[in-house]
């Protein structure tokens, strides 16, 4: 059974959004995104509790909502009696803890403190992960191992094209050419990318080929290469080469 199949009452507006949401935090994880901005959980709750009060009032809205007071609102949940206590007192008090995860976490911190980012994210992926096993665990009348079984499935492990480290990128597909890497690289990268960074990323040795290449690519115009800033910037032909390889190799 497909964890969707099993999350069949409730609609696709609600449906759809929450497992998308899931298998992106799940991913961004995988990926040591660990950011706020990256893998907060905010949406996901927002989505969780629009499916908690349709169920409570038997009136399932078409999409996601977010209420004005957030917290006031998963407090008035536990005013629903008929309904499983998981979603009438567990989940409404989880969903705030999560909110304030993504509004107060990862900013502002000062003096020793150790940047809290992968443990935020690792509760964040905790939290999520027993919410969407309840979830299916109640709709589906599933035993807790069955409803664990199911999600474990849903939260497809993809390998990334690129792994981001402390101050690195890898492109994972070795078959790639230094050529697809530098497309792949650049593209990835909202703003222009070093040379050096470019260089220290593929672990390539021989800069004098490196720059020669950078060349020929900037004349095809596939980047632009500035020799000045030092940089290499992606360019819409680059781009499309870029879609071209992504979808030959299904990255």
């Amino acid at each position: 059974m497909k964890t969707a199949n099993a999350l069949s009452l409730i609609p696709p507006g609600l449906r759809d959004p929450l497992i998308a949401e899931y298998q992106s935090i799940i991913q961004n994880y995988l990926e040591h995104r660990w950011s706020p901005s990256e893998l907060s959980g905010g949406r996901f709750c927002e989505i969780v509790y629009s499916i908690l009060n349709g169920y409570a009032n038997n009136k399932f809205p078409n999409t996601p909502s977010k209420p004005s007071n957030f917290v006031a609102a998963c407090r008035d949940l536990e005013k629903h009696s008929q309904i499983p206590r998981s979603f009438q007192i567990l989940i409404p008090r989880a969903l705030p803890a999560l909110y304030e995860v993504r509004n107060n976490r990862g900013v502002g911190h000062v003096g020793g403190d150790v940047n809290p980012n992968h443990m935020d994210a690792t509760f964040v992926v905790a939290i999520c992960n027993w919410i969407m096993a309840e979830l299916v665990r109640v709709f589906h009348k599933l035993n807790t191992a069955q409803a664990q079984a199911l999600v474990d499935s849903l939260a497809e492990r993809t390998i990334p094209v690129v792994w981001e480290g402390e101050n690195v990128k890898r492109v994972l597909d070795t078959s790639l050419s230094l050529r697809q890497q530098i497309l792949v690289l650049a593209g990835i990268s909202a703003t222009p990318v070093a040379v050096g960074d470019l260089i220290h990323w593929t672990e390539y040795n021989n800069k004098s080929y490196f720059n020669k290449l950078l060349i020929a690519m900037h004349k095809e115009r596939l980047i632009e290469f500035s020799k000045k800033e030092g940089t290499v910037t992606l360019l819409p032909p680059g781009t499309k080469q870029l879609s071209l390889l992504a979808s030959s190799k299904s990255i």
